[in-house]
């Protein structure tokens, strides 16, 4: 029975990240996740997170001025050098075990260079804090222009890397939307992956709507032996508790 992540970037929006935290735990997740969490104390993310027992899994490096971050933007090194630097401090306060490393709106081979050296710097500071790097492509109807384009292409310049600490979120929702079978694509990517994120498709939201049948997924990834958190990163049109049912009949 897979366990699951509430992501607090999309769900309980409403409160504080500390009280979004607390909701998580009552509504049954196992653990937390978020996006952009750097406006928030770190002494109230910590309480929230001691006193729930629940692990944070990630955060993401800032949007930047493109609002698509900058690790694949040449003339943003220094700057997305910060960004990295900045995540990996206040992740590390929390105990988060990955930092997703936004890309940027980008394309070319001085890009592709530019990314790839900046993950090596990432790896090396995640290094540092027993922590992960995680690469994400986001679709393009969602994010025209993103540097990461699909998980073949993730999966490509991970094997050129070969960094055991930068690993693939593969994003149920973005692979359903641009490549298809989910499960396929799953057990392909399975040996880089190092996070996994749902939502239905093509909308977004709850897994228990939608095209892809998450009954179906989620058996999959677990016959697969993973057994981590899988988060639920989906949108909401009505408080986040109403569109809980899906957990309910799991737990």
């Amino acid at each position: 029975m897979p366990q699951f992540s509430a992501n607090l970037g999309f769900l309980w929006t409403d409160r504080s990240l500390a009280d979004a935290i607390r909701a998580a735990k009552s509504a049954g997740f196992h653990a937390v996740e978020c996006h952009f969490p750097y406006e928030e104390p770190i002494e109230d993310v910590q309480n929230a997170l001691s006193d729930t027992e629940l692990t944070m899994l990630g955060l993401n490096t800032i949007r930047g001025p493109l609002n698509a971050g900058m690790a694949a933007l040449p003339d943003s090194i220094a700057e997305a050098r910060q960004a990295i630097d900045q995540a990996f401090r206040y992740g590390s306060e929390i105990n988060a075990l990955n930092v997703h490393v936004m890309a940027g709106k980008v394309a070319g081979d001085l890009a592709e260079k530019t990314y790839l050296d900046n993950l090596k710097y990432a790896s090396d500071i995640a290094a540092n804090h027993d922590m992960s790097v995680l690469i994400e492509p986001l679709n393009p109807f969602d994010m025209p222009g993103y540097f990461l384009r699909d998980t073949v292409h993730a999966c490509e310049l991970l094997d050129r890397l070969e960094l055991s600490n930068v690993r693939l979120m593969f994003d149920c929702y973005h692979v359903g939307r641009t490549e298809g079978n989910v499960i396929a694509r799953f057990n392909a990517c399975l040996p880089h992956i190092g996070h996994i994120q749902f939502a239905s498709v093509p909308d977004r939201g709850p897994p228990d709507q939608g095209v892809v049948n998450y009954d179906d997924v989620f058996a999959a990834i677990d016959a697969s032996g993973w057994d981590l958190p899988l988060g639920a990163e989906y949108k909401i049109t009505q408080d986040t508790d109403s569109t809980l049912d899906w957990l309910r009949a799991m737990i």
